[in-house]
């Protein structure tokens, strides 16, 4: 079986970013190439604000996409959702049986269904995930196969403004003629990517720090227990220190080349940079990156957690990760143990140049479509066959030109006309059609038309089926986390 190469696109309020992988017979993913480009404002706490800047930004990935991957074109992509719009609330369904019945997948599958058809003000719902499932007041995590007369589930219903998938449909389908295969929510996809299972279970916060947004992911027995994103990224502080009359571009510089979170009290690596005052701008980035961590730290009694139920730890990504001294911040005012994420799973990345832990917010969107029934999202043109033929048959090419078949001299050709054009005399002139003022040097081509053609024909049959195929793939794997075993850590042992 030939490899299906799928492409993830994230767009994110700092920057765009693509990827391309292909998926094996085996479902084994591989990582080809990541590519990105940088947003100014195009994008604001994660939902479109600029259609125009967005999708000239995602044209220029696509365009490095396809260099990348000679002869091959991009026609459909996996996008993620996050950003500050992003929102959790549980929901509670219950089915009742006159009698004990056998609890299948296609119960559980109409339980999601109506989950997914709750009624939200101008909010579109991108995933359900299980958090509680009882059996006759019995709680299990697998609950197909069961026998029992009642079920009470207790779902997670995230969902986000309408506004964001309406400008996604904007600049994806309608401008760029990009089908979307599916839509998956970042952060979740982040989890299953760089989460033990064990973590998981014993209980962990996964914490996403981005540009203009940092989102918490509470896990315990196994399950989102709580999700909630805090409208602060790491581009506060940078437009922080430009109250130090610094350009946000140059403030992005020093803030990565010595920006520091701990107080100036706790510092040890001292920086020589004469052109800029560290210390000016250090109380900046530890002012806002202790205001960020308060934040978090809060988000444990929102959920009706303590550091001591979650021995898992902190695990966290993103770019605003990497500032020097935040992590240990965070690991001294939450009394939690910190580590960055990094993807778990068997991915082979192909290209050196890719950082794990850079790109594991696109990567994780690629390894989540590789284990939901990849679809094809790049093709190859069909060859143009150009037929050649040679003139078997003396027959005369007319022409406004007598040089136009000087192969025959003896065949009894009609004499041409003595001027190029004559509009007057073409009624008069044998049945065939008075041709056009260029010369007929060669016989007529036939050309095949490349394959690639295809989809953009059919891109406003298959727009409204985008969303609705995603809709089914949402029901899909949560009916699947209610009948596959519970994963062991073998792979992990493994490694």
């Amino acid at each position: 079986m030939e490899e299906k190469y799928i492409v993830a696109l994230e767009i994110g309020s700092s920057k765009i970013k693509g990827a391309v992988g292909t998926v094996d017979s085996a479902g084994a993913l591989s990582v080809k190439t990541v590519e990105e480009e940088k947003l100014s404002d195009g994008v604001r706490y994660g939902c479109i604000r600029n259609v125009v800047e967005t999708a000239n930004a995602i044209r220029n990935v696509i365009s490095r996409l396809e260099q990348r991957e000679a002869q091959r074109k991009v026609t459909g992509v996996y996008v993620s959702v996050g950003g500050r719009s992003l929102s959790s609330q549980v929901i509670e369904v219950e089915r009742r049986f006159a009698v004990e019945t056998e609890i299948t997948m296609e119960m559980i599958s109409d339980i999601v269904k109506d989950a997914l058809n709750q009624p939200l003000h101008e909010r579109n719902v991108v995933c359900v995930t299980p958090k509680e499932f009882r059996v006759d007041n019995s709680p299990t995590t697998r609950a197909v196969g069961m026998m029992g007369s009642h079920i009470s589930a207790r779902l997670n219903l995230i969902s986000c403004r309408n506004q964001l998938m309406r400008n996604l449909h904007n600049v994806l389908d309608e401008r760029l003629q990009l089908k979307i295969q599916d839509v998956y929510v970042r952060q979740l996809a982040e989890a299953d990517l760089v989460l033990f299972s064990e973590e998981k279970r014993l209980g962990c916060m996964l914490v996403d720090f981005g540009a203009e947004t940092t989102t918490v992911s509470i896990y315990k027995n196994g399950v989102l227990e709580y999700l909630s994103t805090i409208p602060m990224g790491s581009r506060n502080i940078t437009r922080d220190i430009t109250a130090l009359n610094h350009l946000e571009e140059h403030a992005e510089e020093l803030k990565i080349a010595g920006g520091n979170a701990l107080p100036s009290s706790e510092q040890s690596v001292v920086y020589n940079h004469t052109a800029a005052d560290y210390t000016q701008i250090n109380n900046y980035v530890a002012a806002r990156a202790g205001e960020i961590i308060a934040n978090i730290n809060e988000q444990l009694k929102y959920a009706g957690f303590t550091a001591d139920k979650l021995p898992g730890g902190i695990i966290i990504v993103g770019k605003g990760a990497k500032l020097n001294g935040f992590n240990q911040r965070l690991e001294t005012l939450t009394g939690m143990k910190v580590r960055v994420g990094a993807p778990t799973t068997r991915i082979r990345i192909n290209d050196g140049r890719i950082q794990s832990t850079d790109a594991v917010d696109v990567i994780s969107i690629l390894s989540e479509a590789a284990k939901n029934n990849p679809v094809e999202c790049m093709t190859r043109p069909a060859p143009v066959f150009i037929e050649e033929s040679r003139p078997v048959d003396p027959a005369p090419i007319y022409g406004n030109r007598p040089q136009a078949a000087p192969a025959q001299p003896s065949a009894p050709a009609p004499a041409p006309a003595p001027e190029p054009v004559r509009p007057a005399a073409a009624p008069a002139q044998a049945p065939a059609p008075a041709p056009t003022t260029n010369p007929v040097p060669t016989p007529p081509t036939i050309e095949y038309k490349a394959e690639e053609e295809e989809p953009v024909a059919t891109v406003r049959a298959t727009k409204k089926s985008g969303f609705g195929r995603a809709w089914g793939s949402i029901v899909d794997r949560v009916a699947r986390l209610m009948t596959e075993p519970i994963e062991d850590d073998e792979e992990d042992d493994e490694k």
